[in-house]
């Protein structure tokens, strides 16, 4: 999951989506308020027979419902990619039915090589964008198959842990599914520096006892490149670390444990960063205790000083 501000490989995916989703939507509207002046704007469309003035507008508002999607997909394409799929779905189709014609002989390779820039450029645009989001695991969980999932979540992960995602995994009224919806939540960040993020994860996390529920939190942390000499500092509390990521961990711990101290921690953190890293230090510091909450419930739990902490 995508955890800071998109960089360049992410904006580029996002530039993509958006592009063919203003192309589709253009060009529908072309189709459907001027639908004789699209017939003889494009050249090839005149072999295919006279114009239908009904059936250019069908085409046109499939185009645009497709545009129109994968212009809400752009907005937020990380967590949206489902939609980009969705709106990819018909000129994907599309696109299928130009390359069965040519290869069945109901139109010439000439035309289907005019064509082809603009029938099958698109979906793969969207495809390509969607490969480089997926390639780089910044997307959101919700949507992934089931049997996906668990592979990637189960890889690296403890007994316990393991134990914890098939017992989401067999519960009924798709439990799964709505867990994936959480999980960017947990993770929210963007304006909030990595180190001071993670810090207050971790704070809150040991306050929980809970030794698997602190490597994984170790593990985001290293995957959002903090070094791990830094992540293993934490597993030993807040007294011999840096003044900055001992406010953080310590906000982290206060949060857990409802203490008073949370305010004048926040307080602290919001004057020297901002409110919103205030914000997401909060927020995620407040979410990372559901997950050694619901596995103490599930009786899952396994104690820290049970768990060799370093990663």
């Amino acid at each position: 999951m995508l955890m800071g501000k998109p960089d360049l490989l992410d904006r580029v995916a996002q530039m993509l989506v958006l592009g063919v989703g203003l192309f589709a939507l253009l060009f529908g509207l072309f189709m459907i308020i001027r639908p004789l002046d699209w017939y003889v704007a494009i050249p090839t469309v005149i072999t295919t027979g006279p114009p239908n003035q009904h059936f250019i507008r069908d085409i046109g508002i499939a185009y645009a419902a497709c545009g129109i999607i994968l212009l809400y997909a752009s907005v937020n394409i990380h967590m949206r990619w489902l939609a980009a799929l969705a709106g990819a779905l018909w000129l994907s189709l599309h696109g299928i039915l130009h390359i069965y014609e040519v290869s069945a002989g109901i139109c010439s390779p000439d035309a289907f090589i005019a064509d082809a820039p603009g029938v099958l450029g698109p979906p793969l645009l969207v495809f390509l964008a969607l490969g480089i989001l997926f390639a780089r695991q910044h997307i959101a969980p919700a949507g992934i198959p089931k049997a996906v999932f668990l592979k990637f979540a189960n890889a690296e992960a403890e007994e316990s842990e393991r134990q914890y995602h098939d017992a989401i995994a067999a519960a009924p009224g798709h439990a799964l599914e709505k867990f994936m919806h959480f999980l960017p939540a947990s993770t929210h960040r963007h304006e909030a520096p990595a180190l001071l993020f993670h810090a207050a994860r971790m704070g809150a996390n040991m306050v929980e006892d809970c030794g698997p529920c602190a490597i994984t939190c170790a593990r985001w942390a290293l995957a959002d490149h903090v070094p791990r000499e830094t992540v293993n500092g934490w597993f030993k509390g807040p007294d011999n670390l840096p003044k900055e990521e001992a406010l953080a961990f310590q906000f982290g711990q206060a949060i857990a444990t409802q203490s008073a101290d949370a305010l004048e921690l926040g307080d602290r953190i919001e004057a020297q960063y901002g409110r919103a890293v205030r914000f997401e230090l909060a927020m995620s510091a407040a979410m990372v205790r559901s997950f050694p909450a619901m596995k103490r419930g599930l009786g899952l739990t396994k104690a820290c000083s049970l768990t060799p902490l370093e990663v």
